[in-house]
């Protein structure tokens, strides 16, 4: 196997290619790769520019440093509607779904290495991918409810298509993790790896798929897509609609404040 080597540098997603293999990297580890605007503009062109290269046959998503993405960056400016409410529908609309479908339909193999954590949004984007690989030391954390908001960025559907609705049910109404070793056993993931292996594995998986035959594997995603996910588009725009209105409750407000200041949150119900 070839050597990933970097090609194109975005300022908080780093490329790199191995033949026909590409692989991403967030690459923001002084947050976690937490996704603040930067981030979320990147990895959409990053994808786009993957999903319409045709030399391109198969890619590998990750993260720089000690995670694989900690979700969103709450401390990130964000854009008001014209009530005074946190914007998040436009966000959710306009930068994070396009990524979400752009992996989900993407006409080639697509391959999560998950380094310690996925919370929130990139446990949202781990699953968006076909194959996830995972480190014995990651986790998953539906993390929303932990500040008074509801699972997005298809989580309510990429979720419970893998696991189940108890299981689902439990990850976000619980909000807490769960490790590697528990997710393969549930079916959440493919492969957990020993975390000096991790790298090395994810890495030779996507260059074996660049290799395949890469029709067989667009068109088994477009039945799988079909079957499982076939009203994603709907469901996206569900989430989007539910979370503006929970953007709007005082138990929001309370959340960010409570995790700002490191500290439990008091939670009212409304």
């Amino acid at each position: 196997m070839g050597a990933f080597l970097p090609v194109k540098g975005y300022e908080t997603v780093s490329v790199y290619r191995c033949g026909s293999a590409v692989k991403l990297e967030l690459n923001r580890p002084a947050r976690m790769n937490a996704l603040d605007t930067q981030l979320r503009l990147d990895l959409l062109d990053a994808v786009r520019q993957v999903a319409a290269d045709e030399e391109i046959r198969a890619v590998l998503v990750t993260g720089a440093g000690r995670a694989f993405c900690s979700g969103a960056d709450l401390k990130d400016e964000r854009a008001l509607t014209p009530e005074g409410h946190p914007d998040i529908y436009s966000v959710l609309v306009q930068q994070y779904h396009p990524v979400i479908t752009g992996l989900r339909q993407m006409p080639k193999p697509v391959v999560a290495a998950v380094n310690g954590a996925a919370a929130g949004i990139g446990m949202s984007i781990a699953l968006a991918c076909d194959l996830v690989l995972a480190a014995e030391s990651a986790y998953f954390l539906l993390a929303f409810v932990n500040i008074g908001l509801v699972p997005d960025g298809g989580s309510s559907l990429l979720v419970p298509s893998r696991i189940g609705f108890a299981r689902a049910a439990e990850l976000a109404m619980l909000g807490e993790r769960l490790g590697a070793a528990r997710a393969l056993e549930w079916g959440l993931i493919n492969q957990v790896w020993p975390d000096a292996e991790l790298v090395g594995r994810a890495e030779a998986l996507c260059t074996k798929l660049a290799d395949g035959p890469t029709g067989s594997y667009a068109g088994t995603k477009r039945q799988l897509n079909r079957w499982l996910y076939e009203h994603m588009a709907d469901q996206l725009e569900f989430e989007a609609q539910i979370q503006q209105e929970r953007a709007a409750s005082a138990d929001f407000a309370e959340g960010v404040a409570a995790f700002a200041a490191k500290r439990s949150p008091r939670f009212t119900g409304r």
